[in-house]
């Protein structure tokens, strides 16, 4: 009993510091501020839709987009990566409809995925690639030059724009001039099983990398929702277009710290107009969206596996259960009380942080005392995860597998919680390589 009430104040200590000193990665507090004015122009935005057998998705998310209300230039570029369920056409029956004359959309059809290269990043730098290609001819433009540097906005094909969302965007990263400016899309939690999985999963995610941390300029602390990325094209061109992270499984936190290595400005913060409409109907449609990528964040490490399993029984399984053990003894001698006390301060601290995420997903407040039940569940599928990597099937997402099983080679390609930095292999010899002069992008090769 002693060694279970020393176990707990460790962890009430643990949440004290979380609570307090943690970046306030709890209090759900980042958000676009409102716009102060319009910029004097509005500059041209590119954005670029990676999209493999995503035809189901489209039809709800290609005309929010391409309907916002922005006065500038907008192109929207889909990105069809090898799908096998007509995406392409799909998406290139919504082109915009009357009255958006500055609009327009491309649809291009992805290469093969070459060695060294994760699939949604050569989709984006494929998109990046005709966007700069195009960004000569786009829409609505005054005089025949091209247009301002601009943005690219790097989206996914699930995420759904209500009206305001783009403006919103352009103009925090104009009036505080910020080199990417990325927002956490309000998933959805419309069954049991995503109101249980995925307000944690945004909790876990904030408790990672605090918003407040990534949105300081002088903070090591660096990452971004792949849902919603705009970034400065001139931030893109010193970085080298997307080759330094060709590899990364976690493009996005690597694409943040891409950007912050640069000293780039970056901003992270919530949204409720961003809004990711796929459906995860069941526990495991959670459980292989969690685990494709959790033994990743952990650099494929037994040894990180390890004491991230030990972490979260004694931040998130020990209050509770020194809790219970110990009123349930009575409290009657010194360590039962201490487990007892210590136990309660620690869950007590657990459910005060989780309750802003709650509140931001409009659940009840009652369910904050069950997130060390959640951690649990996060905590198999991690251990999953690196069982699924051993058997040959990690980061298995829409057909493609990491077949890496064993890195002892760990040079050999990039992480995303490396920020993309380990040396790749080249492209195929049969492609020459060109770099796009805006971009820094492989351009498409040359036979």
């Amino acid at each position: 009993m002693l060694a279970l009430g020393i176990a707990c104040t460790v962890a009430a200590a643990v949440w004290a510091y979380l609570a307090v000193g943690h970046g306030g990665y709890w209090r759900a507090s980042q958000w676009l501020p409102p716009a102060a004015g319009a910029p004097s122009r509005w500059p041209d935005v590119a954005a670029v839709i990676p999209a493999r057998n995503e035809a189901a998705m489209l039809p709800a998310v290609l005309p929010t987009l391409l309907g916002q209300d922005y006065p500038g230039v907008l192109t929207v570029i889909v990105v069809d990566d090898c799908s096998t369920d007509g995406t392409a056409q799909v998406a290139a029956e919504l082109g915009p409809g009357p009255g958006l004359d500055r609009r327009a959309l491309r649809v291009v059809t992805g290469a093969p995925l070459p060695p060294g290269w994760a699939g949604k990043v050569w989709a984006m730098a494929q998109g990046l690639d005709a966007a700069d290609l195009a960004s000569a001819q786009a829409p609505g433009r005054d005089g025949a030059g091209p247009g301002e540097p601009g943005y690219v906005l790097f989206t996914d094909a699930d995420i759904a724009w209500q009206a305001g969302a783009l403006r919103a965007l352009v103009s925090a990263a104009e009036a505080d001039d910020r080199d990417l400016v990325s927002q956490m899309a309000l998933l959805r939690t419309a069954t049991r099983w995503e109101r249980v999985v995925v307000p944690a999963f945004v909790y876990f995610f904030a408790q990672l990398y605090p918003f407040a941390r990534v949105n300081a300029p002088g903070s090591g602390t660096a990452a971004a929702a792949g849902g919603c990325m705009l970034v400065r094209r001139e931030a893109l061109t010193r970085s080298g277009g997307l080759a330094p992270i060709r590899g990364a499984r976690i493009d996005d936190v690597a694409f943040g710290r891409m950007i912050k290595r640069q000293r780039g400005r970056c901003w992270l913060g919530l949204s409720t107009r961003v809004v990711s409409v796929r459906p995860y109907p069941g526990l495991a449609d959670l459980w292989r969206m969690v685990a494709r990528s959790a033994y990743i964040q952990l650099n494929y490490s037994p040894w990180l596996l390890a004491a991230t399993i030990a972490g979260l029984l004694l931040v998130y399984a020990v209050p509770p259960a020194g809790a219970v053990i110990g009123l349930a003894a009575g409290a009657a001698t010194g360590p039962a009380a201490l487990a007892a006390g210590a136990g309660l301060a620690g869950w007590a601290l657990i459910s005060l942080t989780y309750l802003p995420m709650l509140r931001l997903y409009r659940l009840s407040p009652l369910r904050a005392p069950g997130l060390p039940l959640i951690a649990m569940l996060y905590a198999a599928m991690t251990v999953d995860s690196a069982r699924r990597h051993y058997a040959g099937h990690g980061a298995e997402w829409k057909g493609r597998t990491d077949r890496t099983r064993l890195r002892w080679l760990r040079g050999r390609q990039s992480l995303g919680g490396q920020g993309g930095n380990g040396p790749l292999a080249p492209l195929p010899d049969r492609r020459r390589v060109h770099r796009h002069p805006a971009s820094g992008q492989p351009a498409r090769g040359v036979p």
